[in-house]
């Protein structure tokens, strides 16, 4: 068997270190529209993803956040291959994958890895835990059999479960068990880079606090990269080095979590950070309220994506596509008029509003984390 990840050096919130991880350069997946039952044409395409652009160092966690129907797994499929993108540059550690053959994707993947969104779905019911989690190892052809049970109980012990329940099935584990053998199953062919896909939108806070500290520090341990798919913002505060934010396929702004959650400059942006959940239901209600629905992907708005629903749309944005540009060092915004918008009230200094309540939920989801924490002590 190989010999257990070097912990490398972390990146620095700021930004990505001088040679990634993994790039990725104007990445696009057009789904095509057919159309007719004799002459099967094609009358259109979904642009899901549109010209997406980013790096992650090793041993970072970068969040990718929007919402429903912007395309953040499509972006993580893609550089995993589960999806052969249309257009665009996918390099990990230096070689290009977004064109690699079958065989060479297939050794690739050893490297690559996912966490799915739903645990119980991605994990066949037919089979024990124990061949599960010896599946990966075998395609890999990783170490010998007497290794590769050495290693099944190694990893039930490292994600906090009994070396007896490699003999049972998924549906005898609850929902953050099964979230836990998942987790077990990536880390199984000892990869440098795993996609979490929403991993713990279907768990409740206490469970999601266990799995969060969980991948921190198989993090710190292995010295993994993530890629963190997910639309709970107190969730990405907690795990970030920094966030990405996504709009109908492209991305609006990428910043530190420190900078983007206390600075937010893209008018999106600042409305996804206003929509988080009020624990005190009677409290003033401070809102950036967004008119209008999300445009189709098949047809979306010409020049900025967001200009539809964008309370501070000019003619300019009508027109012209927006570049994501640099605000500041490592905080970059695609918005033609970031530098002369007014900030928004619930950031305003001294404001209560929803910025409290917001700091409320992240205190809360913080200390059942640190009670995880304490309780594996």
């Amino acid at each position: 068997m190989n010999a257990p990840h070097a912990v490398p050096q972390a990146a620095s919130d700021a930004g990505a270190i001088d040679a990634p991880l993994l790039s990725v350069r104007s990445l696009v997946k057009h789904f095509p529209v057919k159309r007719g039952v004799i002459v099967n044409r094609t009358v259109g395409s979904v642009r899901a993803v549109d010209d997406v652009s980013f790096d992650i160092a090793r041993g970072e966690t970068l969040a990718l956040v929007g919402e429903s129907g912007c395309g953040k797994s499509t972006t993580g499929r893609m550089i995993l291959r589960l999806m052969a993108p249309t257009g665009g540059s996918i390099q990990f550690q230096g070689q290009e994958i977004a064109t690699l053959g079958d065989d060479a994707m297939r050794r690739m993947r050893r490297h690559l890895q996912i966490i799915f969104q739903d645990p119980y779905a991605s994990l066949n019911p037919r089979m024990t835990v124990g061949d599960i989690l010896l599946e990966p190892m075998q395609v890999h052809d990783i170490g010998t059999p007497e290794e590769r049970s050495a290693r099944v109980r190694e990893l039930l012990d490292l994600v906090g479960l009994l070396p007896e329940h490699a003999r049972r099935y998924p549906h005898q584990f609850s929902g953050g068990q099964r979230q836990r053998i998942g987790i077990a199953r990536a880390l199984a062919v000892q990869p440098d880079l795993i996609v979490c896909d929403e991993p713990v939108s279907a768990l409740d806070v206490s469970i999601q606090a266990q799995v969060v500290n969980l991948l921190q520090d198989l993090q710190q341990r292995f010295g993994l990269s993530y890629l963190f798919i997910a639309h709970d913002l107190a969730v990405v505060k907690h795990i970030s080095d920094r966030v990405a934010v996504m709009y109908l396929g492209r991305l609006v702004e990428v910043a530190d979590k420190q900078t983007l959650y206390a600075h937010p400059l893209h008018p999106y942006t600042q409305a996804l950070l206003s929509a988080i959940p009020r624990p005190d239901p009677g409290a003033q209600r401070q809102r950036i309220m967004l008119t209008g629905d999300v445009p189709s992907a098949m047809k979306p708005p010409e020049g900025c994506r967001f200009h539809t629903r964008c309370p501070h749309a000019q003619e300019r944005c009508r027109q012209e596509v927006p570049i994501l540009r640099e605000a500041q060092p490592g905080h970059r915004v695609a918005c033609h008029f970031f530098e002369t918008l007014p900030a928004p009230a619930p950031y305003a200094p001294g404001a209560a509003g929803q910025a409290v309540r917001f700091e409320r939920r992240l205190a809360a989801f913080e200390a059942a984390a640190r009670d995880c924490t304490a309780s594996r002590g």
